[in-house]
């Protein structure tokens, strides 16, 4: 099975910006933003933050994927990982509640991925926070994470699926969910109207 190394990160808007300028200056451009819907089930001998089997819808596409977490002490975390692209997201849901496993959570996350060198980063706005991921070996990892300033960052051992079911709410199914508020701004839009906001009032002040 092969083996996922990743480590994560928490931002803050500033932060964003910041290692996205850092991006663009060493060369490395923004994919197109992915808009995502994960299904978390649970069941058998699943686990949050041990072992995941994940149905990803995004961008029209389907995504099943298992993972089991190798304990570690270290920020990097290494996961075996299996995964496979699907025709048909609602008929794989069906087989997997036929066999016994059920949703558990429902996490959305808007990503943007970019490369630099042999890393895929991404950076990730879910409905409590900005994050970023570096995936690659623990040495490529360390020498992206100098190259793009992200050295002092707090480093976040937590699974997207463990803090959703700690800040996500559960909904009349018991499932529980992390989502956007229907037609709300983006974390990104937000700071900009507020930034906005802020150079107008200092402009009424000097007037």
């Amino acid at each position: 099975m092969p083996i996922e190394i990743e480590k994560k990160y928490r931002l803050t808007l500033k932060d964003r910006r910041a290692i996205e300028k850092r991006l663009r200056e060493i060369g490395s451009q923004p994919k197109p933003l992915e808009h995502e819907e994960n299904t978390i089930y649970r069941g058998g001998n699943l686990g949050f933050g041990l072992r995941a089997l994940r149905l990803r819808r995004v961008n029209g596409e389907a995504i099943l994927t298992f993972k089991e977490r190798i304990p570690t002490k270290s920020p990097i975390k290494h996961q075996h990982e299996n995964e496979t692209r699907v025709n048909d997201a609602d008929a794989t849901d069906a087989i997997l509640r036929g066999i016994g496993f059920a949703p558990a959570l429902i996490y959305e996350k808007r990503r943007t991925r970019w490369d630099v060198g042999k890393a895929k980063v991404v950076i990730d706005e879910l409905p409590y926070g900005w994050f970023m991921e570096i995936e690659a070996s623990e040495k490529e990892i360390k020498r992206v994470e100098k190259l793009i300033a992200a050295q002092q960052l707090p480093a976040v051992v937590e699974t997207y699926p463990s803090m959703t079911a700690k800040m996500g709410k559960k909904n009349r199914k018991g499932i529980i969910e992390a989502r956007f508020k229907p037609g709300g701004r983006s974390r990104r839009s937000e700071g900009r109207k507020q930034k906005a906001e802020s150079r107008r009032q200092k402009g009424r002040r000097g007037k």
